[in-house]
């Protein structure tokens, strides 16, 4: 299982169209072959700051993700918006194990 973990902090005037625009990436991204998890985070204590957990099959899955119009629109979209440029962070998902 491949998972990133996205860091993304958003100029404050922009959050609820972050959120608009992410969650349209959310309910596409859900329904790609081999994603296993979709889940946009905001932190509590400061509303501009999101992390997103992206987790796939395998290292395909992962990259098709990055080829999908909606992927492209949203990364294209929210780019204005953020304080600061993103950071996906990689892992390997080890537990729960994928079934064989």
């Amino acid at each position: 299982m491949i998972v990133t973990i996205v860091h993304v902090q958003v100029k404050p005037e922009h959050i609820d169209d972050f959120m608009r625009a992410t969650t349209k990436n959310h309910h596409l991204s859900v329904k790609e072959p081999g994603n296993l998890r979709f889940d946009v985070l905001q932190m509590r204590d400061n509303p501009a700051e999101f992390a997103i957990y992206e987790a796939y099959e395998n290292e395909t899955a992962a990259a098709a993700h990055k080829e999908t119009s909606h992927y492209l629109e949203w990364r294209d979209t929210v780019v204005s918006w953020m304080a600061k440029p993103r950071e996906g962070v990689r892992y390997n998902g080890l537990v729960p194990e994928l079934p064989k």
